[in-house]
């Protein structure tokens, strides 16, 4: 016993600090944010109650692009980097051999978002399986996360517009139903974890322009509210009620405040309307472009603070110096409060929690998939069939197609997209593997529909400014039939690239008025390969079979293969109208919706939203609407009954329009019923 008195009741005191001391020291294991038996949320809040102010700004400073990524190592935590920069809006972008699916404009022509949901959970397997191995191996770098930059659903609304490719067409209820389909094809049914998370960009009022006439970078869109609640934001919400766990705040201004440092985009609409859970990260660049080329602060600190108390939690940046490296000097400055930040980091840890990043891998069965399943059978077929139902069919007459194999002695394809395999992908495509990839030249080749095949490119890309007549007039010389490949492809029109007109690029147009003369009148068919609309008046007169192919990826030789021969019944439609000119298109900075899209448009399109064709005839009767007059936010029902009188299966879109009557409200409505099959 020790001595209640003189040094020893000093001792006893040392040795009751000393007790005390060691009674809260974890290993990594211990700590409650690594207790799968506690909620998420408990054990995010563990996790980010014990960082540090400098921690977090470490955290929230590291979004992915090249060197800005990935998030630190917190060590002392036994936290592992993580990297939060991915893109999966055709496959898996980047991080080397990936299954290639069409590009989205062409997966919205399609109207069927099973598909969508389809392809994307083939994406998100890939992507799950190439980060258990490079995490396996200690890789960390770009394009190796499960967090994805993808979907894009801004709205085409100008032609011209670069990045109309990698979005789901004009309509906001359309791409709003392909951006669900999307989420939750992409994160999984899981009932604990994600598979990958999705991140819904570019939000908001993003839709060009790129480059012509002003920078991107600086844009300010002055958009009216009603515009903005009814055009620009509802396939956001959409993205939001299906769960995704990112958005990414857009370069522009909107209303003169930067979308990446605007509180009432980013904390009333989408926190406080929406109830938003997730993360916002910015786009490359944007949060620095807030001072730089917005002028609407004057330093990075200030800066920082702006972007993160309006609700941006991650920083995409051009390099490792990013502007968020200055949250620690914004909050010892009080320009922002702890809560916020600590708010910012429970919102990225939660996503890397449902991931299951800090739970045992035996737990996640994501943790079992491997890079065997890459480009497996499976996902080839996909590819194939989702290319051949991006397909619009825009004229055939005659019911020229589809044909029967041997149906010719010989065809002849020409133009600079047929045999070319870089023009048939767009934007933020997968690495491409070349032992996959089949042409429209090889695929109808393959089809065995002629016995000979000749070809000519003409032009040696798709900007044809040398254009070699000889040769296209040659190969065409005896043949029974024409297939004449023609388009943009990413040269003319991508991220950073508008286009200044919709005509077809360089000698393109002298090239099928040859073609079609050459072929002294055979069958001629025109196959497209673009993304915005093109000005083709003159093949929609004189060549007998036009087919918008979009950008179709991998399979796109079989997958045309597929229809030439019937195999696929062509249901896509249009998902963006398309005009005869210029003349009947606003300027690309002007952001009113007057005289865009379907819903507006005032004039007579070379092709109006949700044209196409099919091999089989529709009739359509016993239209029913009840009641006849809706009250504000009532319910309306329809039915209609529709009947295949043609002589082959095929799938018809309906498309269900209403016009309203009030001069406030005096717009078209999209309204799509989806995908139905008829035998």
């Amino acid at each position: 016993a020790l001595p209640i008195s003189g040094s020893g009741a000093t001792t006893m005191f040392a040795l009751f600090i000393s007790v005390c001391s060691f009674a809260v020291i974890f290993t990594a294991d211990d700590y409650p944010f690594r207790n799968t038996s506690l909620s998420f949320e408990a054990r995010v809040a563990d996790l980010v109650g014990r960082l540090t102010i400098a921690e977090i700004a470490g955290q929230m400073a590291h979004g992915g692009a090249r060197n800005n990524g990935p998030a630190p190592a917190i060590e002392r935590l036994g936290i592992n980097p993580y990297q939060f920069g991915t893109e999966c809006l055709s496959g898996d972008v980047g991080a080397g051999p990936a299954t290639s699916f069409p590009e989205a404009l062409g997966m919205a022509a399609s109207f069927d978002y099973d598909l969508v949901y389809d392809v994307t959970q083939t994406t998100s397997e890939e992507v799950r399986a190439k980060n258990n191995n490079a995490t396996a191996h200690g890789d960390y770098s770009f394009h190796t996360g499960l967090s994805c930059w993808s979907p894009v659903v801004n709205i085409m609304r100008d032609p011209r517009w670069g990045r109309n490719q990698e979005t789901f067409g004009e309509c906001p209820y359309l791409s709003g139903q392909m951006a669900d389909a999307f989420v939750r094809g992409l994160q999984g049914d899981h009932p604990r974890y994600v598979r990958a998370n999705a991140g819904c960009k570019h939000f908001d009022v993003h839709g060009g322009p790129e480059n012509v006439p002003v920078s991107r970078f600086s844009f300010d869109s002055q958009v009216s509210d009603r515009d903005w609640r009814m055009t620009f934001l509802p396939q956001f919400q959409a993205c939001v009620s299906a769960g995704t766990y990112s958005l990414m705040c857009s370069f522009n201004s909107i209303q003169g405040v930067p979308a990446c440092a605007n509180s009432k985009l980013l904390t009333d609409i989408l926190r406080n309307e929406w109830g938003f859970k997730g993360y916002v990260v910015s786009d490359q660049g944007a949060i620095e472009n807030i001072m730089e080329k917005h002028n609407y602060t004057h330093d990075a600190v200030h800066t920082a603070a702006a972007a993160a108390n309006a609700g941006t939690c991650l920083e995409d940046g051009n390099d490792g110096n990013t502007t968020f490296s200055h949250l620690e000097d914004a909050y010892n400055q009080k320009l922002i409060n702890e809560s916020t930040l600590r708010d910012c980091a429970s919102r990225l840890f939660l996503t890397r929690m449902v991931l299951g990043e800090f739970d045992p891998p035996e737990m996640n069965p994501y943790t079992t998939l491997d890079v065997s399943i890459i480009q497996n059978r499976e996902h080839r077929n996909l590819a194939r069939s989702a290319a051949g139902k991006t397909f619009v069919l825009l004229k055939n007459d005659k019911n020229i197609l589809p044909f029967k194999e041997h149906s010719f002695f010989q065809m002849t394809v020409v133009g600079p997209f047929a045999n070319d395999t870089r023009m048939l992908f767009g934007d933020y495509s997968p690495t491409l593997m070349d032992e996959f990839i089949t042409t429209p030249l090889v695929g109808l080749q393959q089809s065995w529909i002629a016995q000979n095949v000749a070809y000519a490119a003409g032009c040696n890309d798709s900007k044809c400014t040398t254009y070699d007549a000889d040769s296209v007039r040659n190969a065409i010389n005896g043949s029974d039939l024409v297939v004449v490949c023609l388009g943009t492809g990413r040269t003319l029109e991508s991220e950073g690239n508008d286009r200044s007109d919709i005509e077809l690029p360089g000698k393109q147009a002298q090239l099928i008025m040859d073609a079609y003369a050459a072929a002294k009148g055979k069958p001629v068919i025109l196959l497209l390969f673009n993304a915005g609309p093109l000005n083709i008046s003159w093949a929609k007169e004189n060549v007998d079979v036009i087919v918008e192919c979009f950008f179709p990826a991998q399979e796109a030789g079989t997958a045309l293969s597929d229809l030439f021969l019937g195999y696929v019944n062509p249901a896509a439609r249009l998902p963006a109208t398309w005009p005869m000119s210029l003349d009947q298109v606003p300027p690309i900075v002007n952001y009113t919706m007057v005289n865009r899209t379907y819903r507006y448009f005032e004039g007579v399109p070379l092709y109006p939203f949700g044209y196409g064709l099919s091999y089989t005839q529709f009739e359509y009767s016993d239209l029913a609407v009840s009641p006849s007059e809706v009250k504000m936010c009532g319910d309306v029902s329809i039915s209609v009954v529709v009947n295949n009188v043609g002589d082959r299966e095929g799938d018809e879109v309906f498309k269900f329009t209403f016009t309203g009557q009030t001069i406030l409200f005096q717009r078209l409505i999209c309204n799509l019923s989806g995908l139905i099959e008829f035998p």
